[in-house]
């Protein structure tokens, strides 16, 4: 038996179904393991597209892919819907949120990352993140509702219903900010006939000097550049100081009336109670070279939560998605070893940085490979090209395809569908003002 202890017929329970809790428990589909995925979503998310939910080019089930159905064929992999409160590793036991006890030998935590509003209250009660596919759905509601209450909306309200301010100028919120302006451009016009889109506002905030600022300084000038010419106001060294759900401040001091506010501008690690500060860093677990967690032989994390410092990151490993399946690669080869009494191998695993990429909208994007960085129309091919291979199934990478072609050809989606919207939570001012007192206007 190797150092892992791990050996035939343990029981291993995966915490979290995303890049990570999905690649190791793919890994070992033919293990002589009891393998146990729990997740508090019935499905996997595929996150690099969230922005394209949100802007109506996909559909939810284009990205989403439900844990039964991939392992209805893996035999000794289950699965358990449920959100997980804590862990007793004396008990060697998990609680979920209910309070019903899942028991295991072996526990891996990938929980991944939430939304950081880094402890500001009235942010995360008035802004929008963009985590999960609700939360995709639900901003696509609110942007497209938000369009059906300008047309009623009194002259000095409607500005508000018009303007758009995405908070975070990384991936997420140039690629979000890109496909708004493309959406104001070349879709909505065409829907709402009445509304002059010159009007229409989508103000990207960014607390450093540069949009993309991970990447190298061509593609954060092609970034910046390719947003302006979008007709995105970018503003950079700008924050985000308080959103009361009318009225975003900035700390600049300027005042924006709005009523959308798209937070992208942190995350956070997901971390379950229960084990001791010291096992614990920066909002992350600390693990070994082999994402064992410190001082316990049989808990592991991988990907966002786990805080591993090697001889190239010091300060931790970043929380992308290339470092969360190569770490769940590795602890799978792991564990197989010793499933037959393998010795394991002396390299120890380390993140080789394989490229960045950002799309801003057609022909428009920046790729950076080790040897080579790209911006442009071949850029844009090329990070098109490599999202659609990370899909899981054929049959989602046809239909993503196609729906990709047609905005191609034709500028122009038909997912533009308002779901649901909690109208309680809807800020309607004046709303008992008898008829005689309403200003006449014509809608």
């Amino acid at each position: 038996m190797s150092s892992l202890g791990i050996k035939k017929g343990d029981k291993v329970v995966i915490v979290g179904g995303g890049f990570a809790g999905l690649q190791l428990a793919r890994a070992l589909t033919k293990a002589d393991l009891k393998i146990i995925l729990v997740d508090k979503q019935n499905h996997h998310q595929f996150q690099p597209l969230f922005y394209q939910i949100a802007s109506g080019r996909l559909e939810p089930s284009s990205i989403s892919f439900p844990f039964r159905k991939i392992f209805q064929k893996s035999k000794n992999v289950d699965f358990r819907m449920a959100d997980i409160s804590s862990i007793l590793p004396d008990k060697k036991m998990i609680i979920t949120e209910n309070d019903q006890p899942i028991t295991y030998d072996h526990l891996v935590i990938a929980t991944g990352c939430r939304t950081n509003f880094f402890g500001n209250k009235e942010l995360s009660e008035n802004c929008f993140s963009m985590k999960t596919t609700q939360d995709s759905i639900q901003i696509r509601n609110k942007i497209l509702y938000s369009f059906e209450k300008e047309i009623f909306a009194l002259p000095q309200d409607k500005q508000a219903w018009m303007n758009i301010v995405i908070v975070g100028g990384g991936p997420t919120g140039v690629e979000l900010s890109g496909a708004f302006a493309e959406l104001k451009k070349y879709v909505l016009p065409k829907d709402y006939h009445n509304i002059d889109f010159s009007k229409v506002n989508i103000i990207l905030c960014e607390g450093s000097k540069h949009t993309l600022n991970n990447m190298s300084e061509e593609s954060k000038i092609a970034s910046r550049k390719y947003l302006e010419e979008m007709s995105v106001i970018v503003k950079t060294e700008t924050t985000l100081v308080s959103y009361d759900g009318e009225e975003a401040v900035l700390n600049t001091g300027e005042r924006i009336p709005t009523k959308n506010v798209i937070w992208a501008a942190g995350v956070t690690g997901n971390i379950i109670k229960g084990l001791s500060d010291e096992q614990v860093m920066r909002n992350r677990y600390v693990v070994d070279r082999h994402n064992r967690i410190k001082n316990i032989d049989n808990i592991y994390a991988l990907g966002d939560v786990a805080y591993m410092i090697t001889p190239m990151y010091p300060t931790g490993h970043p929380q992308v998605a290339n470092v969360a399946i190569n770490q769940a690669k590795n602890l799978g080869k792991n564990i197989l070893k010793s499933l037959q009494n393998e010795k394991f191998d002396d390299v120890e695993y380390e993140y080789h940085d394989l490229g960045m990429m950002a799309t801003i909208g057609k022909h428009k994007a920046v790729v950076e490979f080790p040897f080579i960085k790209i911006k442009g129309a071949i850029a844009w091919y090329i990070w098109m090209f490599l999202h659609l291979m990370l899909i899981l199934s054929v049959r989602n990478k046809l239909v993503i395809f196609f729906n990709w072609a047609w905005s191609y050809f034709t500028k122009d989606t038909s997912l533009r569908l308002i779901t649901y919207i909690d109208f309680k939570k809807d800020k309607i001012t004046n709303i008992n003002r008898s008829v005689e007192k309403f200003e006449v206007f014509d809608v």
